[in-house]
């Protein structure tokens, strides 16, 4: 599950779930995906929402856990096999990355596992790349890896136009050329990750694009751009619960911490 914020062929259903995930209802739209849990693409799609869930508000572990093994279980090839692969190590990923609790190196053997399920066409690498790129920056400290797995997974969403997916890794690009000091670069990310999340009306990931923004700018845009984000920051209720440091004050922007939607938190 990517999450292009397309809906093909206007399915109601779709059209109903990116909907509610893209305003952080999560548990309400994996509730529509319930009826057809038998059916494998629903059940890995509901999995999905759920482990995005626990990105954004480090809360739901049990209930993605039991999504996920019901993916598992109903996986008919390699293909979904891979898929749930992908989705157990971005769970694993997030609970270490938040402080959960450390499984990195479940995180690694889910996604390596991933890699050797999906065939080098299938649609789910472009996502798979980009999750093994967080894994590599944020828990291996391997910058260069990371922005390598990026770029593969820039190219492939930018080939399968998945604009979602793009913001995602225009949004972590950034992120490196900012700790790099290469601010017009990292300005450069953001400002694409913002235009393609209001493109999309993916309300959740806004607040992390304007702050990223924000570190990339002199004053006063700064502030307003931070300020802007703390608006729609507690109009959704404090998510993503991550932001909440980079928006103080107290804590210079430049040393705060910036795990995102696929870090997500996303994709």
């Amino acid at each position: 599950m990517s999450g292009s914020g397309t809906t093909a062929g206007d399915d109601p259903l779709q059209t109903a779930v990116w909907r509610l995930r893209s305003r952080g209802c999560w548990t309400d739209a994996a509730a529509l995906l319930v009826p057809h849990a038998a059916d494998p693409a629903a059940a890995l799609e509901r999995a999905g929402l759920l482990v995005e869930r626990c990105l954004f508000t480090g809360e739901g572990w049990a209930d993605a856990e039991d999504a996920l093994r019901t993916a598992e279980a109903v996986a008919r090839d390699d293909e979904e096999r891979g898929g749930a692969a992908s989705e157990r190590g971005r769970l694993a990923y997030a609970a270490t990355r938040l402080g959960v609790r450390d499984r990195a190196d479940e995180a690694r053997s889910a996604l390596g596992r991933a890699a050797a399920l999906l065939s080098p066409t299938s649609s789910r690498r472009p996502l798979l790349d980009f999750r093994r790129g967080l894994v590599a920056e944020h828990i291996g400290d391997a910058p260069q890896a990371a922005r390598a797995a990026y770029q593969r997974a820039h190219a492939g969403a930018t080939a399968q136009d998945d604009p979602l997916l793009l913001s995602f890794t225009w949004q972590h690009q950034a992120h490196l050329a900012l700790s790099e000091g290469e601010l017009a670069e990292a300005r450069h990310g953001f400002e694409e990750c913002l235009r393609l999340r209001e493109e999309l009306g993916y309300l959740i990931g806004t607040a992390p694009a304007l702050a990223g923004l924000a570190d990339c700018e002199p004053e006063p845009g700064a502030t307003r751009l931070r300020t802007e984000a703390g608006r729609l920051y507690r109009l959704l209720g404090g998510v993503p619960v991550w932001l909440a440091a980079q928006l103080s004050p107290a804590v210079p922007a430049q040393h705060s911490v910036h795990p995102t939607a696929e870090s997500e938190p996303a994709a």
